[in-house]
Order: structure tokens, then C-alpha cells, then sequence
């Protein structure tokens, strides 16, 4: 009997795990109640939406998918967090009305570095107004009498343009792809600051 008692708690407590990993709120603004989720079999973001008869709506595959990666409810959609060792991001969804299709409108990433805190910092970037913030570190080893020295770069605040991206052509290369645009920029503003620490020395 006890086994028994043992065995359907954890299967209730599996079901509840499941049914939590689902975000139901209204998403296309009609007063109807949505589902958003992630089919963890496919790999894909999966939406159903009432004011398209809650047919299936998805991504493209995840390569990169596990279990720290999850659905989180925002003030105007839904954002996809992936969670690394020691990096992570997360992407914002907005239904828009017009077009009548759910797009990728933010990005926002953290980073941890290496184990001295090199490329360390976070960021965030409206897809719709093109606006991007970092604020990044790098580790400067002949620093602080060679004892070296975590420099944080002074932010970054740049304007991008970025190409709009929708929930059935999105997937972990659109973060890549965003990610490698802002490569240039980065390293723009660090070394201007290396030269900038370089000549008070």
C-alpha cells in the first residue's frame, strides 16, 4: 500500500512539474486564455493562440535545448531563458496585432567570463527600436602591479539594426546571429578603453 502511496505521489508531483513548464495568459490581446510551451520531444516553442483556433504554432528546432531552458511569462508576452554553466539569455515575444504573428522583440544575455571574469557582464537589445546596452568587463592581467585586474568597460549604448524575426523562423541561431553582430562593437569600446588605460599609465 505504501508503494503504491510513494508511486502516485511522484507521478502527481511529475504531472505538476509538466503542467507548470506551460504558460497560459492571454497573447493576442482578445480576452481568451493561450498556451505557450516547450515541446521538449521536438525541441520547438510551441504556441496556440484563439484568435487562430489554438492550431500549432512553432519555431525551428533547438539544437542546444535541456532542462534549463523554459518558457517565462513578461508584461506583454513571453520570453524563452536558456541557462548555461556560466552563460545564459533570454529572448521577449510580442504578439503583434497587424501582422498577426508573434516576433521576437528583446534579447537580454549575461556572462560570467572565465575563471578570472573576462568577457563577464550583460547586455540587453530592442529589436524594435534597434537600441542596445552593455555593460562588459575584461580582465587586464599587467594591471594593479601585475597582479591583474578586472576593468569594467564604460557602457556601451549604440543603435542596431536588427532584421525582424518571427516564432516559426526563430531558434538558438537568431540569439548566435545577434550575439555575432555585436562582437564588433564590443571590442571597439574595449579596446578604446585598454588605449584609454594605456596612456594614464
Amino acid at each position: 500500500m505504501k508503494k503504491i502511496v510513494l508511486i502516485t505521489s511522484l507521478l502527481l508531483i511529475k504531472l505538476s512539474a509538466f503542467a507548470q513548464e506551460k504558460l497560459v495568459k492571454d497573447l493576442d490581446f482578445d480576452g481568451k486564455k493561450d498556451t505557450v510551451y516547450i515541446d521538449q520531444k521536438a525541441a520547438q516553442i510551441v504556441c496556440r493562440l484563439s484568435t487562430q483556433n489554438f492550431k500549432k504554432l512553432k519555431s525551428k528546432t533547438f539544437e542546444m535545448s535541456s532542462n534549463n531552458t523554459f518558457i517565462k511569462s513578461t508584461r506583454n508576452g513571453f520570453e524563452l531563458r536558456n541557462n548555461w554553466m556560466r552563460a545564459g539569455f533570454a529572448c521577449q515575444f510580442r504578439y503583434e496585432k497587424k501582422e498577426k504573428r508573434i516576433r521576437l522583440i528583446g534579447i537580454n544575455e549575461y556572462a560570467f567570463g572565465n575563471a578570472a571574469n573576462e568577457g563577464s557582464g550583460e547586455a540587453s537589445a530592442n529589436l524594435l527600436t534597434g537600441d542596445y546596452i552593455g555593460n562588459w568587463n575584461y580582465y587586464d592581467h599587467l594591471a594593479n602591479n601585475e597582479k591583474g585586474e578586472l576593468v569594467k568597460i564604460p557602457t556601451i549604448k549604440t543603435k542596431m539594426k536588427f532584421n525582424k524575426i518571427y516564432l516559426e523562423g526563430f531558434n538558438e541561431e537568431s540569439y548566435f546571429s545577434y550575439q555575432t553582430q555585436l562582437e564588433g562593437p564590443v571590442e571597439k569600446h574595449k579596446t578604446a578603453e585598454k588605449n584609454r588605460r594605456a596612456k594614464t599609465k
